[in-house]
């Protein structure tokens, strides 16, 4: 920073910034003179360099576009391998559905016809024990229905013989007609 404030310092002591006209003082002449020498020489070399340098640069253009125009195919094609992986997976997504409810369709049909066995296995077995309840209460009422009437029959008859037979007699009817 000091020496920026030096500089401004300097110019404004010696009359500020100025514009040199004198051509062979400030060394014109001689700065042209070898920028045409330069030139002139350098014209075969340089423009050997320039012609190289354009037909690399315009080769790099041709391989990229090339590059790029590979790379759309490819994108291109890979699109369509995508689009095609989606139809193949919406197939499967609608196959495992449509598989899933005939599983469970399955499923609930075995399950409906196990029930349906269950159901009437205990059904006839309950049917099998009413009959058997049945039949066991039919035989106590009739065993005491026997043993009340052969108490009644003892005390209306007494214990005479012919009481005795007519009340076998009419047991023996009673169990064949009750049974």
């Amino acid at each position: 920073m000091e020496n920026f404030d030096q500089i401004f310092t300097l110019l404004a002591e010696h009359e500020g910034i100025g514009l040199n006209t004198d051509i062979f003082e400030t060394g014109l002449l001689n700065i042209i003179a070898l920028v045409g020498i330069l030139v002139y020489t350098g014209r075969d070399f340089l423009g050997s360099l320039l012609e190289e340098r354009k037909s690399t640069i315009v080769k790099g253009v041709q391989d990229a576009e090339d590059r790029l125009n590979e790379a759309q195919k490819r994108l291109s094609e890979a699109e369509k391998q995508l689009s095609q992986a989606n139809i193949v997976i919406s197939e499967i997504k609608n196959e495992t559905i449509s598989t899933k409810k005939m599983l469970l369709e399955s499923d609930s049909f075995v399950a409906k016809k196990d029930l349906k066995i269950r159901f009437d296995r205990a059904l006839a077995t309950f049917r099998s024990k009413e009959r058997q309840i049945f039949i066991e209460i039919k035989e106590q009422i009739i065993s005491l229905v026997l043993k009340k009437t052969v108490v009644r029959v003892k005390e209306v008859f007494g214990p005479k013989e012919r009481a005795t037979a007519l009340i076998n007699d009419t047991i023996n009817k009673l169990e064949g007609d009750l049974l």
